[in-house]
């Protein structure tokens, strides 16, 4: 038995104690699911809805942390951060594990131990305040009319 515990303090000297859920903590940027108050995709930050519901998110979790993305764009980055900034938040700028794509996290709002929030999808939580293109007049004329007008 004693060689078994050299052999795992030896490993863990070597490669570091093994992460625990690391499939779990890739996803949401370096923490576990039970932690999240709240996860935008990077396609959903541009969203003006989803920005002012991530406002509502900031003040009702004054104590939470938020951890961005470090592969997405540096506009949209400096565009939370600041937001961010003017409300007093700590964050973390996560460069392991990231991708830039429009479907990966670019946002999770945490906390330091388990919340078990149902919901952290921002578009779940806050249904039916998407951004919808507004139809002009001229979209809602008919094919005819704009054939011949």
């Amino acid at each position: 038995m004693a060689q078994d515990d050299l052999q795992k303090h030896l490993d863990n000297a070597m490669y570091g104690t093994p992460l625990l859920k690391p499939e779990e903590q890739r996803k949401y940027m370096g923490t576990f699911r039970e932690r999240c108050y709240l996860t935008m995709t990077i396609a959903q930050m541009k969203n003006t809805a989803d920005k002012a519901n991530f406002l509502k998110e900031l003040t009702q979790h004054p104590d939470a942390k938020v951890l961005l993305n470090g592969a997405m764009a540096s506009d949209l980055q400096s565009r939370y951060i600041k937001l961010i900034n003017e409300r007093n938040i700590k964050f973390t700028v996560v460069n392991d594990f990231v991708e830039n794509t429009p479907e990966s996290f670019g946002l999770v709002l945490t906390a330091k131990e388990a919340v078990n929030e149902e919901t952290i999808d921002i578009e779940e939580k806050y249904p039916n305040q998407a951004d919808t293109p507004i139809q002009t007049e001229e979209s809602k004329k008919g094919f005819w009319h704009k054939l011949f007008h």
